[in-house]
């Protein structure tokens, strides 16, 4: 493979939503450590500033796609495509999300709180949201139960705001309560609890609300705050660089792909809620979350909510078809999963962190709850 010095590499990504801003931090990581690259940054439109880049001499380009997409494509050096508009480009590598993983988390979060009736609100139009859609209503239909889902018959280009308010209102008027919605990302989810607000409907005790990428602005800005799916996008942007790397040295371009994966669930008020009438088990199961980086035995939570553990047991498993040792397994794994996420700890730290007497105890529990061991975990979803 042949060496350039110093490559000049043209980043088409917007900056103004934290997807974007993920995918730049992986791409100035791998820079930073196998580099040094030079960057042509340009978050906006790409009429204004072709001319410029066709002079640049770049050696490569990491994208959104675009509708003036081609234009780029046509400079021939290689280029890797975010996907967006589009499922994929043909012949070009591209970065998308694992968009059946995201839909089953979102589904499996919802059912956990007890829900019995579920909706989608999504883009119609654009493939990554459909995905989502599709899986979400997969899961769901596992369980036993139908999904609503918002498809307006309307083309969304011919309405306003107030337009497509009124639709979803109308939408979420008709939605037997209580709900829980999937929304496709956080912007949906956020304009969601907007219209909940607008025609009176109570977040999350009548329409429980969970979006997709964990943009902490838009989800502290939503009113209650939004449960989001995280996405390890920074682990995306560093892998789009070394394959961007490769590319650079003489890889062909034969649609590889860079899929971000999710790693856990953010949650926040819009999905506080435990739709269930006994509110014994609703405080036994917060008890549980609150302490879930402690060890926890059944007895501490039939004292915390001053029941017999028989008693405990018998109006859990009937109000969530689950034990309580289940529900303490569950919350645990979930420490446990976001930890190897989102620090460099290893494993034999988190389980001393989270009071395990050793890593062959925490494996063990983690492999039967996630599928997976947690160096596996951490391979997949983990910082690079």
């Amino acid at each position: 493979m042949e060496k350039i010095s110093k490559p000049k590499v043209i980043l088409l990504i917007e900056t103004s939503r934290a997807y974007g801003r993920a995918l730049l931090r992986g791409i100035t990581k791998y820079s930073r450590l196998h580099g040094p690259w030079v960057f042509y940054s340009e978050p906006g439109g790409l009429e204004k500033v072709l001319p410029h880049l066709k002079g640049w001499g770049a050696n490569g380009i990491i994208m959104r796609d675009s509708r003036k997409g081609e234009e780029v494509i046509k400079m021939g050096v290689p280029v890797i495509v975010s996907v967006h508009l589009k499922e994929q480009i043909s012949g070009l590598p591209f970065i998308d999300t694992d968009g059946v993983k995201i839909g089953e988390m979102a589904a499996e979060h919802l059912l956990n709180r007890g829900l019995q009736w579920f909706g989608f609100c999504g883009y119609n139009e654009l493939h990554w949201s459909r995905v989502r859609c599709q899986n979400f209503v997969r899961k769901i239909a596992e369980a036993g139960f139908d999904t609503n889902i918002y498809k307006p018959k309307v083309s969304r280009s011919r309405w306003s705001v107030e337009k497509e308010q009124a639709l979803m209102a109308e939408w979420l008027k008709s939605l037997p309560k209580p709900v829980g919605v999937m929304t496709s990302n956080d912007d949906r989810g956020r304009q969601l609890t907007e219209v909940c607000k607008i025609v009176g409907l109570r977040v999350p005790e009548e329409v429980a609300i969970i979006g997709v990428d964990n943009d902490d602005l838009v989800c502290e800005l939503s009113d209650p705050p939004l449960s989001s799916v995280a996405l390890n996008v920074e682990r995306g942007g560093y892998e789009a660089a070394e394959l961007l790397d490769r590319l650079m040295k003489g890889e062909k371009m034969r649609n590889q792909s860079i899929i971000v994966p999710p790693t856990h669930i953010k949650i926040r008020q819009s999905t506080d809620i435990l739709a269930i009438e006994d509110k014994d088990i609703i405080e036994a199961v917060r008890f549980i979350n609150e302490n879930a980086k402690h060890p926890i035995r059944v007895g501490e939570v039939a004292n915390a909510v001053a029941l017999t553990r028989r008693t405990l047991q018998q109006r859990f498993r009937r109000s969530l078809n689950r034990t309580v040792h289940d529900e303490i397994r569950r919350a645990r794994m979930g420490q446990v999963a976001r930890m190897l996420a989102e620090t460099n700890l290893s494993v034999s730290e988190i389980a001393s962190r989270l009071g395990y007497s050793g890593v062959e105890k925490i494996s063990r529990y983690f492999r039967r709850e996630m599928g997976m061991t947690p160096v596996a975990y951490r391979k997949h979803h983990g910082l690079k």
